[in-house]
């Protein structure tokens, strides 16, 4: 398989992280969570920058992170939700890379969430919070992950293991 860097892109609690680490390992090639070198590059976490200094300070902050991460070569990223607001990352994730949407219905990116400690005290509401701002979030972000993704993933009910296999199977046939 050529060696191309795989991009996992789509809302908080789809799996990105976690499939990520299992495609990188599968693969032998370094694993990367945009929002956690993020978080590492500024000593703050999502929520502060949000708080202290607004989303167009963090975009801007996560548009440079993203350019210094494909600019690695070869890896696998996990994005972070938003990416895919600006257009100048859109057109950076289609040139980099295979780039995976994984999809899940609120219900299920809830669950997830809900499940995960850390969600609260690092992510920044982006409504209301809550089953609404998932299914807000999605509606609005649907269009935008549509057009960077070269295919889209179904996560709900399966597990990371089927989720990475889909993926794996995907980049043979596109390297074909």
């Amino acid at each position: 398989m050529a060696l191309r860097s795989i991009i996992l892109i789509g809302p908080r609690g789809s799996g990105k992280t976690t499939v990520g680490r299992l495609l990188a390992e599968r693969l032998g090639l370094p694993f990367l969570d945009a929002d956690a070198e993020l978080e590492q590059h500024s000593g703050r976490t999502i929520r502060e920058i949000f708080e202290a200094d607004g989303e167009e300070f963090f975009r801007d902050l996560e548009s440079t992170v993203l350019a210094d991460l494909l600019g690695r070569g070869p890896i696998v990223l996990a994005t972070g939700g938003g990416v895919v607001l600006r257009p100048a990352n859109r057109k950076r994730l289609r040139e980099s890379g295979c780039v995976f949407w994984l999809t899940g219905s609120p219900e299920s990116l809830w669950r997830r969430l809900q499940a995960d400690p850390e969600t609260a005290s690092r992510r920044p509401n982006l409504t209301r919070g809550g089953m609404e701002e998932i299914a807000e979030v999605l509606q609005a972000r649907e269009a935008l992950y549509r057009e960077c993704a070269d295919l889209s993933i179904p996560t709900d009910n399966r597990s990371p293991e089927e989720i990475a296999n889909d993926i794996l199977l995907a980049c043979k046939t596109f390297s074909s």
